[in-house]
């Protein structure tokens, strides 16, 4: 199970494709049951997800591909996604793509989690402010950097 595992995270989501599946933390199982079908269950960024028909249908041709051709993609909603589960390769591949990864939080204790800034992917800069709370996906928003100018999308926290 190890291989099919290994393909299916590192299938590219289709709205951030610089990220894999495991990048975004979204990949939760991979099993094969006694009739040989493989079972990869997924936990979309949000239950709304656009994406989740194209990421199903870009799991089952990958494993195709590899004549996997008894696929099951399922979605897991609960435990709900968080961006906590962006590994740090997935940060650090947004940032180089000009795009904000939000902040590590780690384990809270309740309360509301609220950024002071958003630092700026292009030159650091912690002086911008929001412009938008939806970008180009409903999981990010559009800043802009008062130090350099340069507008950037920001994955929102959640």
């Amino acid at each position: 199970m190890g291989e099919i595992r290994e393909l299916a995270a590192a299938v590219p989501d289709p709205e951030m494709p610089m990220l894999t599946l495991d990048d975004l933390g979204i990949l939760r199982d991979v099993r094969r049951d006694a009739s040989g079908t493989v079972t990869v269950t997924i936990t979309p960024t949000y239950s709304g997800c656009p994406a989740l028909d194209a990421i199903g249908e870009d799991i089952r041709g990958c494993l195709a591909e590899r004549g996997e051709t008894a696929v099951e993609v399922r979605t897991r909603l609960s435990p709900p996604w968080s961006t906590d589960w962006i590994s740090a390769e997935g940060r650090r591949k947004l940032a180089e793509h000009g795009i904000a990864p939000p902040p590590e939080r780690g384990a809270t204790t309740g309360g509301t989690f609220v950024p002071l800034s958003v630092r700026c992917p292009n030159c650091g800069s912690p002086r911008t402010r929001e412009l938008s709370r939806f970008g180009a996906t409903a999981c990010r928003a559009i800043h802009v950097c008062a130090a350099c100018g340069e507008p950037f999308d920001h994955v929102k926290p959640l």
